[in-house]
């Protein structure tokens, strides 16, 4: 018996019969199973098509793992056109067999027609546990490693959408998830989904059914490697001894924002509240002008507070540092990017009024993106209600993010602190505040978030998604491992 069986989603384009006739002419393939959701004929010799329910599900995982007999499973779940040979059936079989590992999978080409790319992934880390871990196009799985884990941590729910997920996670206690890093197949490319669908999938009310299922198989995860914090541990903040000089403080680090900066501020002056804040702009080093922009309003609002770290080396994070320790900071401090805005002039009191009045660590509201123009666009609002007041602090290691704008009682940050780093340092330290302390939600928009040429969310690259990605993913396993920790203690 050849090695492998292949799994792969029936494709209607113009290219999937040929890439299947490759894929099945291999000397290491024992079958095709080819998922399709209606029945249709056979298509070629080694191929059976498999009339079940969606590709990720239940009842079609355990249709293909009982008609399985080879010692490996090749998935292809997406519909699209994979140019893979016996050459990339050798070389992944090849480190499954030297790793041990569970699951194997490549880096590979981007084939538009006119030429191939090259994309590279990302390793496979600990904190690797989100639901949308990019793959590529096609992975091995040990067929032996699957029944093992099933065994061993159970028969999968019977979920319509999540039984991958959950095959992975079980797999991944016991045995590695292994990345080859070179190109091993070629992937026929007719464009891209936009990075920003992908990245907000999550929050799309439309998901809402798949997220539950990735929820609720996350969280069994979570409990298997004892890193579940249960809800009734998670305390609320106590009344903070040291005095503040005001209530609040609207926290505003920039670097080169000449064109937004003034929009901010009189977006954070405008707030009309019952209570007494300033606003702390930790200017890291402009030199488009902006430091004059933002010299100007404090000469004119006593209520600024204009800031130049003497360090040089300072990212997003090291800037909040230098503003939650400075001792005009209020008691509460309140996120006001310097290219964002406050939807309106009563945002500082609904968000203060919900940090206090819940004796919250930190609270996050919700936001719509929008263009230069201040118009609305896709995804739109960002409301993150996939968060459970019981659950949400464990399902924060699955998503990634927690929304925008963001406020903490300055007791609890000061203690947690940030990374030094322009990326994830807000993460970072909403998971370090989520593993001790319960944090309040605001699901009305509050605030405008803009994309627009040159601001830091804007047309990422491979090469840049993949650090961000990665950075996240170390960020996860970080989180875990103290959240283990801490399971390890309280026994």
């Amino acid at each position: 018996m050849r090695p492998v069986t292949a799994v792969c989603t029936f494709g209607a384009g113009p290219v999937f019969l040929p890439a299947l006739r490759n894929l099945a002419a291999s000397d290491l393939i024992e079958e095709v199973l080819i998922v399709a959701r209606q029945p249709i004929p056979d298509i070629l010799p080694r191929c059976t098509v498999i009339s079940t329910g969606p590709f990720a599900s239940r009842e079609t995982f355990e249709t293909i793992l009982a008609k399985t007999a080879t010692e490996y499973l090749l998935f292809i779940p997406q519909a699209i056109p994979v140019l893979a040979g016996t050459a990339t059936l050798e070389r992944l079989i090849r480190a499954a067999r030297s790793t041990g590992a569970g699951t194997v999978y490549s880096d590979f080409y981007d084939d538009t027609g006119k030429g191939k790319t090259l994309h590279p992934l990302i390793d496979y880390q600990p904190g690797s546990v989100r639901d949308d871990f990019n793959f590529g196009a096609l992975a091995l799985l040990d067929t032996s490693i699957i029944r093992k884990a099933l065994q061993r941590y159970g028969r999968t729910p019977p979920l319509r959408h999540a039984a991958l997920y959950d095959v992975r996670l079980k797999m991944s206690i016991d045995h590695g998830i292994h990345h080859v890093a070179e190109p091993l197949y070629s992937v026929v490319s007719h464009g891209d989904t936009p990075r920003g669908e992908v990245h907000f999938a999550y929050v799309n009310p439309r998901n809402q059914p798949l997220q539950k299922e990735m929820e609720m198989v996350f969280t069994d995860h979570l409990r298997r490697i004892h890193a579940y914090v249960p809800p009734e541990k998670l305390k609320l903040m106590e009344e903070p001894a040291e005095p503040f000089p005001v209530r609040t403080s609207v926290i505003i680090p920039v670097k080169n924002r000449r064109k937004t900066i003034a929009d901010a501020l009189q977006s954070a002056l405008s707030q009309e509240t019952d209570f007494t804040f300033n606003i702390i702009v930790v200017d890291n080093h402009s030199t488009d002008g902006t430091t004059e922009v933002v010299a100007d309003f404090a000469a004119r609002n006593p209520a600024i507070r204009h800031i130049i770290p003497a360090r040089k080396d300072l990212g997003i994070g090291g800037c909040w540092n230098m503003a939650i320790t400075d001792e005009a900071c209020g008691r509460y401090a309140v996120q006001l990017d310097s290219d964002d805005l406050y939807e309106n002039h009563l945002v500082l009191e609904t968000i203060v009024d919900t940090i206090r009045d819940g004796n919250y660590a930190m609270v996050v509201g919700s936001y719509t993106i929008v263009n230069e123009r201040l118009e609305q666009i896709p995804p739109g609002l960002i409301d993150h209600r996939e968060w459970t007041g019981d659950n949400g602090h464990n399902n924060a290691l699955r998503v990634n993010g927690l929304g925008a704008p963001r406020a903490f009682s300055t007791t609890a940050i000061r203690r947690t602190g940030f990374l030094n780093v322009s990326y994830g340092e807000d993460y970072a330290a909403a998971l370090r505040i989520s593993r001790e302390y319960r944090i309040g939600r605001i699901y009305e928009s509050l605030y405008l978030c803009r994309r627009w040429q040159g601001n830091t969310d804007a047309g990422l690259s491979l090469e840049a998604a993949n650090r961000n990605d990665a950075f996240k993913d170390s960020l996860r396993t970080a989180e875990i491992i103290e959240r283990q920790r801490l399971a390890e203690e309280s026994l």
